[in-house]
């Protein structure tokens, strides 16, 4: 086999799109946490945190894909993967995740700091182990529970600047803990037979259509609700407000129109709503942060 195309094996193994997301949520939670804007100390600190965080995060990705090979085999949106294709073996795939780790180690502890590198092993083992081994495959409130390692970049990329964890990076952790049951789960609505094919007690599949759409509603109502929080602490200015607010509303109007009117096509497009309303949503913390 060519080296591009086993390499793009590997690559697809890291979740690159998801890993990107990641390391922008860690890199607002670095830039908040520093004053004014940044000197190139910072700005090396900065580079070595969101590569070792990069590395760790796309190890904790191949790991899951490993795991979930057979699950994934049974699903059409993960049957690609070159895990669940045996295009990777076991013993790949377990090596590549763990010198992803370790590189990723290494960086955090030479180049950031100690705070840094233990929460960051532990959100590792959070979503390969803890979500991954336990979670999704027993309760279908895996997403709700899980949901803590994936709302934690703000708080390893505060910890990276700072060396501690301060209340304002928790703000951060929370607004993404409150995103990510509706993303998920809106997900899951247009995606049930996949996962009922799987044998994963995803929502839709344990509690049905009707009462997932409910619940995607109403965590639309929570999270525009925390998504407030960081102006009413004086976090944020009114530039911010203003994106939360617009941001908030057209989740909850997607949340709404999906309770009222359901339909696999409207699901799809609230899941890739919930992408862009995390992504702007931080983007304004980062713009209002150098210009309120």
């Amino acid at each position: 086999m060519a080296a591009s195309s086993r390499w793009a094996q590997y690559h697809a193994l890291t979740k690159p799109k998801v890993v990107q997301l990641i390391v922008f949520c860690a890199f607002i939670g670095m830039v908040l946490a520093v004053p004014g804007v940044p000197s190139w100390q910072d700005w090396g600190r900065m580079l070595a945190a969101c590569t070792g965080i990069w590395l760790v995060a796309a190890a904790a990705a191949a790991f899951n894909c490993l795991v979930e090979r057979s699950i994934d085999a049974r699903m059409k949106r993960t049957a690609w993967r070159p895990t669940a294709r045996g295009e990777l073996s076991h013993s790949q795939a377990l090596l590549f995740s763990a010198l992803l780790c370790a590189a990723g180690s290494a960086v955090l502890l030479l180049a950031v700091n100690v705070l840094t590198l233990w929460l960051t092993l532990a959100t590792f083992i959070g979503y390969a182990v803890i979500y991954t081994l336990v979670l999704k495959p027993l309760t279908p409130q895996n997403i709700v529970i899980g949901g803590a390692s994936g709302a934690m970049p703000p708080v390893l990329g505060w910890a990276a600047m700072t060396g501690q964890v301060g209340h304002e990076a928790l703000l951060l952790f929370l607004i993404i803990f409150l995103w990510t049951p509706p993303h998920f789960w809106a997900l899951a609505l247009y995606r049930v037979e996949d996962y009922r094919r799987a044998g994963l007690p995803m929502l839709p599949v344990t509690h049905g259509n009707a009462f997932t759409r409910l619940q995607v509603f109403l965590y639309t109502l929570v999270l525009f609700a925390g998504c407030l929080l960081p102006f009413v602490v004086g976090m944020s200015g009114y530039l911010y407000l203003f994106a939360a607010v617009i941001l908030g509303l057209g989740f909850c109007g997607y949340g709404w129109a999906l309770l009222r009117n359901y339909s696999d096509a409207l699901a799809r497009k609230t899941f890739r709503f919930s992408l862009i309303h995390l992504s702007l949503l931080f983007a304004a913390l980062l713009v209002d942060h150098y210009l309120a």
